[in-house]
């Protein structure tokens, strides 16, 4: 009876359920640095295996984040004028575009002018006096609601979207004074990344704040049929919420500060690793390689480590009730004899070996095999 007992509570001790999800969890986490994907926690890892849609943002994720001023069309005055009142007004600005606006500016060696009472609008533009004169740039958001008519230059900014070009309107005294076009190149790589999401079953959605014509142009170069344009920077979260209420489980990319909400709300959050502090912190993965190819690799890592986490604790539950009843001499009837404590603590530790070995299996789990 007391060697029966002992060979109970040998086998019975649960070191290989203890070991199950720890060993492949840590495993997991080491394995995604090593692609160059920092993973938060346990509980990242396991809604990102749930994931079918992946939303990504398209300023800084799907394309360069350097844009470029392409294009000047001058409605009134000439295009250096254009130019040089445009960077003016942009040098109390933060935005993306800003910077793009200055740098041409800089090329045409033009002096910029004295501001006065700068107001930034969000997700649609600024405002400012030059000289007296106030000043609106921005997008078609922009002008519809101050009351400027923009029907005559429709065509030339149609022109512009269809080039991918995102148009900024500059007007003064309720006159359209010329648009400017400023393209940000898709990274070299997008349209790639974007196949192999597809590929392995993900719903793709692009997600930006563009005009719908700019967005479609960006998207057909990347391969992204599902685009969702003309999204103010607080409207992502409730384009996640959104989709979730369809029954989708989310993991949205994105960069800017703009993109933290939403970063927040989604299953997965994914900030790429150049992005601004705020989306880091507000994401539960963060990339240390600027690629969508990177999350690719995180996400399927985190399905192969949930499956590694199944087999371990299914492993051990069979250990555990095949050898209880087994250490308990169910067999005795049938065999004369009782299972030794010795062999007990050998299939004991026996267990705890096969669960620490198949979690390693994840040290050489190799993303870019996965079909």
């Amino acid at each position: 009876m007391l060697v029966t007992a002992t060979t109970v509570l040998i086998i019975a001790c649960p070191c290989a359920l203890g070991l199950a999800t720890p060993m492949s969890v840590t495993t997991g986490v080491g394995r995604a640095a090593e692609l160059g994907v920092l993973i938060r926690d346990a509980e990242s890892l396991q809604h990102a295996a749930k994931v079918d849609t992946v939303v990504l943002d398209k300023t800084g994720t799907l394309t360069e984040g350097k844009p470029q001023v392409t294009s000047v069309v001058a409605l009134q005055s000439e295009q250096n004028v254009i130019l040089q009142i445009a960077a003016s007004l942009e040098q109390g600005s933060e935005h993306p575009l800003a910077k793009a606006v200055l740098d041409a500016a800089e090329k045409e060696s033009l002096t910029l002018s004295v501001i006065h009472g700068f107001e930034g609008i969000p997700g649609k533009g600024l405002k400012a006096d030059i000289d007296g004169n106030t000043y609106l740039l921005g997008n078609a958001r922009l002008m519809q609601e101050q009351g400027i008519d923009t029907d005559a230059s429709d065509s030339q900014a149609l022109e512009l979207a269809k080039r991918g070009e995102t148009a900024v309107y500059l007007a003064s005294n309720q006159v359209l004074l010329g648009i400017i076009g400023i393209s940000d190149p898709l990274r070299h790589d997008s349209a790639a990344a974007v196949a192999r999401l597809q590929r392995l079953g993900f719903d793709v959605v692009m997600l930006t704040g563009d005009h719908p014509d700019t967005a479609k142009a960006i998207a057909a170069q990347a391969g992204i049929s599902n685009v969702i344009a003309g999204v103010l920077p607080d409207g992502k979260a409730d384009v996640v919420t959104q989709l979730q209420a369809q029954g989708k489980k989310v993991a949205m990319i994105g960069d800017g500060i703009n993109d933290a909400p939403a970063l927040a709300k989604a299953e997965v959050g994914i900030a790429i690793g150049s992005g601004s502090d705020v989306a880091i912190e507000s994401a539960q993965m963060t990339l240390m390689r600027h690629s969508i190819d990177a999350a690719t690799d995180g996400l399927l890592l985190s399905k192969a480590t949930l499956r590694n986490m199944k087999e371990n604790l299914f492993g051990a539950f069979i250990y555990n009730s095949l050898g209880i009843p087994i250490a308990a001499g169910v067999l005795y009837p049938l065999t004369g004899s009782l299972l030794s404590p010795v062999v007990a603590g050998a299939a004991m530790a026996l267990s705890s070996i096969t669960v620490v070995s198949n979690a390693n299996r994840l040290r050489w789990f190799n993303p870019s095999k996965r079909k």
